[in-house]
């Protein structure tokens, strides 16, 4: 079994940098590289009578870096010390400008193991028109300039099968719902 048996903190920041040593099975002792970002949730909202999901998009330094457009993505964000159901509810109220009824659990996935802790916990939930009680758009003093999209669940199923889907966790929920609720796509 590997082990850690050295790590030196490099940026204490938004998120926590480490440097560390590992030393492998054989003995053999190899610098890795750790992301402390903590754990996170994310709902793929969906309104099962209008046959739409809601997600959202925001400027993000990685697919700015890559020259890309604005990932599509499911609401998303850190713990933050809160119960899992309680973050994810507040994040939907705050970046969607839903109020979710029952949530139901999907996984609690790790998005990129070779370089972060982060663990997101993965969730679908329904909502109705009625639902959508604020404009959404993330919360003040955060700065996260979202655009809140709904998305015809034809159209999600369609982004899914052709690979267009780039959000990791956008996908896992999405194809989720795809096995889970067939019916919704008749």
């Amino acid at each position: 079994m590997a082990e850690i048996v050295a790590r030196r903190l490099v940026y204490d920041g938004w998120y926590k940098f480490w440097r560390l040593e590992v030393m492998l099975p054989d003995g053999m002792v190899v610098e890795r590289h750790l992301l402390d970002n903590g754990q996170a949730v994310a709902v793929l909202p969906y309104d099962a009578v209008r046959r739409v999901c809601m997600l959202v998009s925001q400027p993000r330094a990685a697919v700015l870096a890559a020259g890309e457009a604005p990932l599509l993505e499911a609401i998303a964000g850190n713990l933050d010390a809160m119960a899992p159901e309680a973050r994810i509810r507040e994040e939907a109220l705050e970046e969607g400008g839903l109020r979710l009824g029952p949530l139901e659990p999907v996984a609690n996935i790790w998005p990129i193991p070779p370089v972060s802790t982060e663990r997101v916990m993965l969730y679908l939930g329904e909502y109705s028109l009625a639902d959508r009680v604020a404009e959404g758009g993330g919360a003040d003093g955060e700065f996260e300039h979202i655009c809140v999209h709904e998305v015809s669940l034809d159209a999600l199923r369609a982004m899914a099968l052709a690979g267009d889907l780039t959000d990791a966790k956008t996908l896992v929920l999405a194809q989720a719902l795809l096995l889970r609720r067939p019916e919704l796509w008749g």
